[in-house]
C-alpha cells in the first residue's frame, strides 16, 4: 500500500510572528549596565522557539544561530521588545528572523537596537526531522529576506563542506550576474 501524503498549506510570515516584551533588570547587566549578550541570545532564541513551533505545530529545536548583529546596547530599566517571525521554510528546517528593538521611556519611540538569524528544525518525539509547511511571503521585507534565507543557507553548507560550491546556484548568481 503506497502511503500518500497530504498536502500542507503554505503559511504566511506573519502566522509565526511573536512578539516578546520584557523589562531589563540590574541582575541581567554587566559592570556597565547594559543588557548581557547572552541575556539577550536567550530571550531571542525563546521568541525563534515560538514563532517556529507556530509555524511548523511540531517539537522544535535550535539548529543554529547564523548571525546576531549587537548594535546597540541595551541599558538596564530599558523596554526591550523582541519581533521573531519565519523568514523561509525548508523541508524541515526554517530561518528565523529577529528585529530587538528598545522604547524610549519618555517619548515611547522605538528604537532597533539588535538583529538575528536563527535555524530551527521541526521534529517528531524521536528526535527525526519531519516535514513543515512551505512559507509564502507577503511584503517587501518578507520577500527580501525569504530571497535571502536560500543564500545564507547555501553559504552555510557551503562553508560547513556539506554543499560543493557548484551547486550553490543562489549564491554564485551574486557573483555572476
Amino acid at each position: 500500500k503506497k502511503k500518500f501524503k497530504k498536502k500542507m498549506r503554505a503559511k504566511t510570515p506573519s502566522e509565526s510572528l511573536t512578539i516578546l516584551t520584557d523589562l531589563v533588570l540590574p541582575g541581567e547587566t554587566n559592570y556597565l549596565d547594559n543588557l548581557f549578550g547572552g541575556e539577550l541570545l536567550a530571550r531571542m532564541d525563546r521568541a525563534c522557539s515560538i514563532a517556529a513551533r507556530r509555524h511548523s505545530r511540531r517539537i522544535v529545536v535550535t539548529a543554529s544561530v547564523n548571525h546576531v548583529a549587537f548594535n546597540k546596547s541595551v541599558p538596564v530599566g530599558s523596554v526591550v521588545t523582541i519581533e521573531a517571525k519565519v523568514s523561509r521554510a525548508f523541508t524541515s528546517s526554517m530561518e528565523i528572523y529577529i528585529d530587538v528593538w528598545i522604547e524610549d521611556r519618555q517619548s515611547g519611540s522605538k528604537t532597533k537596537v539588535n538583529e538575528g538569524i536563527y535555524t530551527f528544525v521541526a521534529v517528531d518525539e524521536t528526535g527525526k526531522p519531519v516535514e513543515i509547511p512551505k512559507i509564502t511571503p507577503e511584503t517587501d521585507l518578507e520577500k527580501e529576506r525569504y530571497d535571502g534565507a536560500l543564500r545564507r543557507k547555501q553559504l552555510s553548507l557551503v562553508l560547513a563542506g556539506k554543499m560543493k560550491p557548484d551547486a550553490a546556484t543562489e549564491l554564485k548568481a551574486l557573483f555572476t550576474s
